[in-house]
């Protein structure tokens, strides 16, 4: 069976009985191409089922499309991201192709340069843990955007939440309820540039502010896991076998407030009945009502608006500025946290 021939711009050309140059006018929308040579082409492409070739648009200049790398799949904020890069996106003519990065530099280097390779116009990475030097490289070759991740540079835009006032409203949060005992979860981290600009440092450096300005420095107890549900699990598992076990947890994200409730459950123990719950992310299944949990809303599809934005911005002007975007978090109280009782301060 012989396989068919890709259609051609040389194709749609003789179809609607116009010049190849003419078609070209009309794709890329450029002054010439008059109303009634634009329907012949257009109703040519739609006959032929025509899709312009990538690789030969890249030869000339651009392919119309932008790499996303993100840190991995299972995480739902991230889709939330995402949904902000595809909406901007929408009416542009540029078209969104995504890799996971695994949260690990090697692989991260991997996927970065496979989507250089394929000649997207931008990247837009997302809670990238490369180093510094890494991400200017890479925005050296392409104009670049990094989601998630602090610090300015003058070759890459940046978007990110006040992760440290985002903590901060979730321990005066607790704190109100008359919780004292306020253990955090954080994903640990040992690079000392990553240190100062990731959303997971900060968040913890945002926590022990927060419960120092509460007046319970005394309290403060952290487990260094990791930003996943299985870290979650392991960090919740570590508090409860504190001697003086937390009345509230701080999880340093949604997905690790999943793996704290699944821990709480197994043994045999409820948030907020026996311990409040806390996430950070504001992701669609943390307001699904059989979990309802109190939360941080840092605006994802905000972000990857904004991103897409800045992206779209950078590859039309190479030489601008770069920006530095940063929003502000707002908390959102759910069903897992509860004020203190009696029973629940005595245990």
């Amino acid at each position: 069976m012989t396989a068919a021939r890709r259609v051609t711009i040389v194709d749609v050309a003789r179809h609607a009985g116009v010049s190849t140059t003419a078609v070209s006018k009309v794709m890329r929308n450029a002054y010439g191409a008059s109303p009634q040579m634009q329907e012949k082409v257009r109703a040519a492409i739609d006959e032929l089922g025509y899709r312009p070739s990538a690789a030969a648009r890249g030869l000339r200049g651009k392919t119309y499309t932008i790499g996303v790398m993100l840190p991995e799949l299972r995480n739902l904020f991230f889709a939330e991201i995402l949904d902000g890069v595809t909406e901007h996106l929408q009416g542009t003519g540029y078209q969104m192709l995504m890799a996971a990065g695994s949260n690990n530099r090697a692989t991260e280097e991997q996927v970065t340069d496979a989507l250089i390779d394929r000649s997207m116009d931008g990247v837009i990475l997302i809670a990238p843990v490369s180093s510094r030097r890494r991400l200017e490289t890479i925005a050296r070759t392409v104009p670049t955007v990094v989601v998630g991740r602090h610090g300015q540079s003058a070759h890459y835009d940046t978007v990110a939440d006040d992760d440290f006032t985002g903590a901060g409203l979730v321990v005066a949060h607790l704190a109100g309820l008359g919780h004292r005992r306020i253990a955090h979860i954080e994903h640990h981290e040992t690079d000392p540039v990553r240190l100062r600009e990731m959303p997971n440092a900060l968040r913890a450096d945002g926590y022990r502010h927060a419960m120092r300005a509460h007046g319970l420095e005394d309290h403060i107890d952290i487990a260094s896991t990791t930003y996943t549900q299985d870290g979650g699990h392991l960090g919740a598992r570590q508090l409860l076998a504190r001697p003086h076990r937390p009345t509230a947890i701080f999880a340093g994200a949604d997905i690790v407030a999943m793996g704290v409730l699944d821990a709480l459950t197994e043994a045999g123990l409820s948030a907020p009945a026996d311990i409040s719950v806390a996430g950070y992310d504001g992701t669609a299944f943390a307001a699904f009502g059989p979990i309802s949990l109190t939360t941080v809303d840092q605006a994802g599809h905000q972000m990857g608006g904004n991103a897409a934005r800045l992206l779209l911005d950078r590859i039309a002007d190479r030489t601008r500025p770069t920006a530095q975007v940063k929003l502000s978090p707002t908390l959102v109280p759910r069903r897992t946290t509860a004020a203190l009782t009696d029973r629940t301060a005595s245990r």
